[in-house]
């Protein structure tokens, strides 16, 4: 279910963009064409005016830079993304768009997953602590049960156990400890997939696109320097997409990792803190 809604908000953000792009361009149209309409209407009256009198009056190239910033400015961010986007071969860059979706809602499942399994250990190894010093193994177990993440799972088969001695409790927690870890770390294996097959669909879409370009070339009969350099950019951007990809990924994928490594090593030491709480309280059987 979290997948699900993982990849419902990515796709979400993915039209409401591609919504507020074509907004920006409709916008960029309209302005174009009442700045037409105006610069139209306003070289009537120039013209107009130079028949009845023909001042000498130097022209302003100020107007034309304050254009050409303004546009620089507006070909910047998204837009430019896009662009580049559209100017690679569709038929590649849409596979790596979608292993781009696909990891990020992998990705996002997981940091949601481990977000909810991160457990306060000390608070609950207190109130464990609390109900062992009167005796009370079912109010221990109840505690673990009402509290969620891996390691009140855990604690709870340790001292479902306590009745069959220490060795019984560690034993059960290290059994129960490899169906956890397997737990945390579903998902991981096409997060990696994504990682590596992003760059080589990029690469592949490169290479192809050099020999198309080069068939460009060979039809044309003429290497020119317009064809050689339309034809490379186009298949490098296939790679260079494939890239970015990877490396967003990536950066996930190391966080991920890490925050399931702080939940191991939080679960260790809470399993070894139970087994010392249980022998000072004298909770095993002779």
């Amino acid at each position: 279910m979290r997948k699900l809604i993982a990849l419902l908000l990515i796709l979400g953000m993915a039209v409401t963009s591609g919504n507020f792009v074509y907004a920006q361009d409709s916008g960029a149209e309209a302005e174009g064409e009442a700045t037409e309409q105006m610069e139209d209407t306003a070289e009537d009256t120039t013209t107009a005016a130079e028949a009845e009198v023909e001042p000498m009056q130097p022209e302003a190239p100020a107007a034309d830079a304050g254009s050409a910033e303004e546009m620089a400015e507006d070909q910047s961010g998204y837009q430019v993304l896009k662009k580049y986007f559209i100017d690679g071969d569709w038929r590649f860059m849409s596979f790596v768009l979608v292993c781009l979706i696909l990891g990020l809602a992998f990705c996002i499942e997981r940091i949601i997953t481990l977000n909810i399994a991160t457990t306060n250990t000390d608070k609950l190894l207190a109130r464990i602590d609390d109900h062992l010093k009167s005796g009370d193994v079912q109010g221990a177990m109840e505690v673990c049960k009402s509290t969620q993440g891996p390691t009140a799972s855990i604690l709870y088969e340790g001292l479902k156990n306590a009745d069959d001695g220490a060795e019984a409790v560690e034993k059960a927690i290290v059994s129960y400890g490899s169906v956890q870890m397997g737990l945390l770390e579903r998902g991981l294996v096409w997060i990696s997939l994504f990682i590596a097959i992003a760059p080589m669909l990029g690469f592949m879409g490169t290479v192809i696109g050099m020999i198309q370009a080069f068939d460009r070339i060979e039809a044309v009969g003429d290497l020119s320097p317009s064809v050689v350099a339309g034809g490379i950019k186009v298949a490098l951007l296939t790679t260079v997409f494939g890239l970015i990809t990877a490396i967003i990924l990536q950066i996930f994928y190391n966080y991920i990792v890490s925050k399931i490594d702080g939940i191991v090593n939080k679960m260790e030491d809470a399993s070894i803190a139970l087994v010392d709480i249980m022998a000072a309280n004298n909770i095993f059987k002779k």
